[in-house]
């Protein structure tokens, strides 16, 4: 399969490391002083795009690659406002877009205990649920875009929970409190906890290293070629 990054920083050479280990060809690499390389023909050869940015300028790599009727698979969080114009945006062109706010397949597992946990402790309201998530200092978006998908699994089972907002402090219902920590070089770490006046139930995902994250990138490109459309871990894994 042939690939194009959009971002080498970190992430996307070891993307490119495991995309190459498992047989593809990068076809091309576009980064913030290349941006002309778009237009390419090398480009528009790729059969998907991986990209890994930021958000001020993911929507406009993705406009550029559906313009150049390149599918795209991108990690990248704190734009998904725009995500209806996207996914619009998509479909017009006859692509496929295969957005996650996290690829560690660790991860999506950790989505679907987080879920299952939630819907057994809408039963018990003398649980206070909370949330706290560190990353790296790199990390531009806070709470991440796996904290905002990990809120999301918590909003839509537990009844006493109707938002989440960012706090360094615990918040009393109806409201999800996120504290986020940026230090060091934190791959990330996402705890969920459930507090009582008896006791703690705390679950966890601490991330290694970034390959877990590039390779189920990788393999959201596997999954993605060749399809029409908007696509996501679920479909992928089928959780």
């Amino acid at each position: 399969m042939k690939i194009a990054l959009i971002g080498y920083g970190k992430m996307g050479k070891t993307i490119e490391q495991i995309a190459l280990s498992r047989g593809h060809e990068i076809v091309s690499r576009i980064d913030i002083d290349n941006q002309e390389e778009f237009e390419s023909e090398a480009f528009k050869s790729a059969d998907v795009a991986i990209e890994f940015t930021a958000p001020k300028v993911a929507v406009q790599n993705y406009k550029k690659a559906f313009q150049a009727g390149v599918s795209v698979v991108s990690g990248t969080t704190g734009w998904t406002e725009q995500m209806p114009e996207i996914q619009t945006l998509c479909k017009q062109k006859n692509v496929a877009f295969f957005w996650a706010s996290n690829f560690s397949l660790g991860v999506n597992i950790f989505f679907a205990v987080n879920e299952y946990l939630a819907r057994i402790m809408n039963q018990f309201p003398a649980y206070q649920v909370s949330m706290e998530e560190t990353h790296h200092t790199q990390k531009l978006d806070a709470p991440s875009g796996t904290a905002i998908t990990l809120a999301e699994g918590i909003l839509n089972n537990i009844d006493r929970k109707n938002n989440w907002q960012l706090s360094e402090e615990k918040a009393a219902d109806p409201i999800l409190a996120i504290k986020a920590i940026r230090e060091g070089t934190v791959p990330g770490i996402h705890t969920i906890q459930y507090e009582s006046d008896f006791d703690y139930i705390t679950i966890t995902h601490d991330a290694k290293n970034r390959n877990g994250f590039a390779l189920g990138a990788v393999l959201a490109a596997e999954f993605t070629y060749g399809k029409k459309g908007c696509l996501g871990m679920k479909d992928m894994f089928k959780f």
